[in-house]
């Protein structure tokens, strides 16, 4: 029979294995994964998965580790997930905005309405004359990066959504940097007359 300490910490690789776990949000899986910090990485390690935890933002994620060189590769206990060019694009709009966020030197979480993730993801997305289809798109994509959970829905409020900061995880200073890069190239583009010459 499991001692409370041990089904906490079991609960605490559960719970890791499910989703990303937030400090402010589950305040006793974080404790646990503090106190239990080694048997909880040994537990992962076994397989493959380090466990990454950030202190200043208050998350810990499971990252499949790379195989060492002539190492046979473990079945993934971490899928890949492909993301869409909407999906792709509207994280990277939204760590922009993360970044813009933090170096204001505002406080809590950045909260976005539907119609600013409309008017972000505008610009990029094809022509299009109805605008029902273009909201369409965009709920569509809100709803993949909420199910990835890069978003959370405010209570209460069907067009407010939470920017999650394990976002800052997966999109990282190259990434930004390449994007700006891209939408230089593409006001660049836009800018230019057709047929016209860069001399």
């Amino acid at each position: 029979m499991r001692t409370p300490e041990e089904h906490a910490t079991a609960a605490a690789i559960i719970q890791l294995m499910r989703s990303v776990v937030y400090r402010e949000h589950d305040e006793a899986t974080w404790t646990t994964l503090d106190r239990n910090a080694s048997a909880v990485r040994d537990h992962f390690a076994a397989v493959g998965v380090d466990v990454v935890v950030d202190d200043t933002e208050g998350y810990a994620y499971l990252k499949t580790r790379p195989e060492a060189d002539g190492e046979e590769p473990l079945p993934r206990l971490v899928q890949r997930r492909t993301l869409t060019y909407n999906v792709s694009l509207l994280l990277v709009l939204l760590r922009k905005r993360l970044v813009e966020f933090e170096t204001s030197g505002a406080e809590g979480a950045l909260v976005v309405s539907r119609d600013q993730v409309v008017e972000m993801l505008r610009l990029f997305l094809a022509e299009s004359t109805n605008e029902a289809r273009v909201i369409d798109q965009v709920d569509t994509t809100i709803r993949r990066a909420a199910e990835l959970g890069f978003l959370r829905q405010l209570r209460g409020r069907t067009d407010q959504w939470e920017v999650r900061r394990i976002l800052k995880a997966y999109v990282d200073a190259q990434t930004l940097s390449d994007f700006a890069g891209k939408l230089a190239e593409y006001a660049g583009a836009s800018a230019r007359p057709a047929g016209g010459s860069d001399d």
